[in-house]
Formats: C-alpha cells, structure tokens, sequence
C-alpha cells in the first residue's frame, strides 16, 4: 500500500513536470506563430498601402503631367509670339532705315515730310513690338520656371513609385516566407497541443487514482481509531462491574450476620450456604458462572438466612415457654 502511494506520488510529479514543460512549448509555439502572423500581416498590408501609394502617385503624375502639358504648351505659343514679334521689329527696323535714307534724299517739302511722318510711325511701332517682346519674355520665363518645378515633382514622383516598386518584392518574399513557417509551425503546435493534453490527461488520472487511494487510507485508519475506542469502551465498563459486584454481596451479608438473633441459627447458616456455595463453585467453569455466583448466592443465601433461622427459632421458644 506505501510503495504503491510512494510510486504514485512519483508519478503524479513526473507527469506534473512534464504537463508543464508541454505548456511552455505550446506557449513558446504559439508566441512563435504570433509573431509570423504579424509579420505575415505587416507584409500583406505593406504591400497594399504600396499599391495604394502607386496607384494614389500615378494619379498625381498623371495630373502633374497634364499641368505640365499645359504650361509647356502656353510656353511654347509665348515663343511663337515672340519670334513673330521680333521678325516683325526686324522688317520694321529695316523699313526705318529705308526711310530714314528717303529723308535725306528728298528732293522736295512733301518727300520730306512723308518720310519723317513714315518714321516716327515706324518708330512707334518699334516701341510697341519691343515692349511686346520683353513682356512675352517674362511670362515665358515665368512659365519655363513653373514647367521646371512641374517637372521636379513629376521626377520626384516617379522615383517615389520607382522605389515603391522595388521594395515590393522583397515584402512579398517575407510574405510567403512568413506564411510557409506559419504553416508549418501551426501543425507543430497542433502536435504540442495534443502531447499536452495527453499528459493533463494521464495526470487527471493518476491523481485521482492517488486520491482514491489516499481516500481508502483515511477510511481505514478511521476504522482502526474506531475498532481501538470500541475496546476501550468495552475493557473500561466490565473492570467497573466486577469492582461493584466484589464489593456488594460482602457489605449485605455483614449486615445480615451480626442481625442473626442466636448461635444455632448462626450454625445452620454458616453449614447452608457453604454447602450449596462449594457445590455451585464446583460446578462453574467459566467467569459467567463466576459472575452469576457472585450474585445469586448472595441473594439466595440472604434469603434463607433470614426465612431459616427465623422459623426454627420461633419454634423452639414456644417449646421451652411450655
């Protein structure tokens, strides 16, 4: 019964440490697994919020492109202009000139006064189509300056979306990485889980086999405990007994012998009960038969000691009276 609870509580032990190195593995398993599905999921959605980048950066090239498309296009009327203005100042320049010899070689007043009406017509015109020119010229820088800064945000966004996508594949390698050791690391917990329960298991019943046992132990040292106080209880009340009946029949009797009124009668009661007390003892055997005997006797005896001596003594008084 020792050995078998000392193997048991060995055993319930060995389970218990080996329950518990189980539940850390799946718990180690399990953070493991965690971790690559956050990874899994950090990658899956870095590589939308790319996307989501690209496509919101297309966007804005495409819009930045149209920008640019016009501000080239305006650029490009304004140099027109400006070529046409200065071909007209040239011709113009070139009719000023001709005038001008006109003036000096004319013949007449009325020459004259053509040719210098004729030039400072010129002249005017000159001036408008030179401050056509400048004006064109500073709008046609302030718009090159703009397609310039156009076409450095549309290359930095091009090199943005460039990086992007380059960075792509190498999150959709940690993807696929990360999503293979998820697998496979999902099947070695569903392992770790079933060898933990197996040995919550046989703990479960090896501790209540031990419970059992140390049940049936209670049980059986509380009936010991009991059989013991029922012994007891029984020794202590016969000893009391014995003790009270030893020490009744002999105060009685006393009484009733110094109470006998004469000698014949004392006589014939110490012969009676002798008698009959050796043959009773001689009969009994057993510690009954002492007990009865303590008992019996001494009632009997008491009561033929009283009726006896009482009945011969009347009886020889009334012959000595006669």
């Amino acid at each position: 019964m020792n050995q078998t609870l000392a193997s048991l509580e060995k055993l319930v032990v060995k389970l218990r440490q080996k329950k518990q190195q189980a539940t850390n593995l799946r718990k180690k398993s399990e953070r493991q697994l965690q971790q690559l599905r956050s990874l899994e999921r950090r990658s899956s959605s870095g590589l939308h919020s790319i996307d989501r980048k690209i496509e919101s950066e297309k966007e804005d090239v495409t819009d930045v492109s149209g920008v640019l498309n016009q501000k080239t296009s305006q650029l490009e009327s304004i140099e027109r202009l400006i070529a046409s203005a200065n071909e007209r100042l040239n011709s113009e320049k070139e009719s000023l000139t001709n005038f001008e010899q006109e003036l000096e070689f004319a013949k007449n007043p009325e020459e004259e006064q053509n040719a210098r009406f004729r030039i400072n017509m010129i002249q005017d015109h000159i001036q408008e189509l030179e401050s056509e020119i400048k004006i064109r010229e500073k709008m046609a820088k302030k718009i090159s300056d703009e397609v310039a800064q156009i076409n450095d945000v549309k290359s930095k966004i091009s090199t943005k979306i460039q990086k992007q996508a380059k960075s792509k594949p190498s999150l959709r390698e940690t993807m696929s990485k990360s999503r293979k050791a998820a697998e496979k690391l999902a099947k070695d917990l569903e392992k770790k889980t079933k060898a933990e329960e197996s040995a919550a298991k046989a703990l479960e019943k090896a501790s209540s086999t031990l419970q059992a046992i140390l049940a049936k132990k209670r049980k059986l040292s509380k009936l010991k405990a009991a059989k013991k106080a029922s012994k007891k209880k029984s020794k202590a009340p016969s000893k009391k007994a014995s003790k009270k009946k030893s020490k009744a029949p002999s105060k009685k009797a006393s009484k009733k012998k110094s109470k006998a009124p004469s000698k014949k009668a004392s006589k014939k009661k110490s012969k009676a009960p002798s008698k009959k007390a050796s043959k009773k003892k001689s009969k009994a055997p057993s510690k009954k038969a002492s007990k009865k005997k303590s008992k019996a006797p001494s009632k009997k005896a008491s009561k033929k000691k009283s009726k006896a001596p009482s009945k011969k003594a009347s009886k020889k008084k009334s012959k000595s009276r006669r």
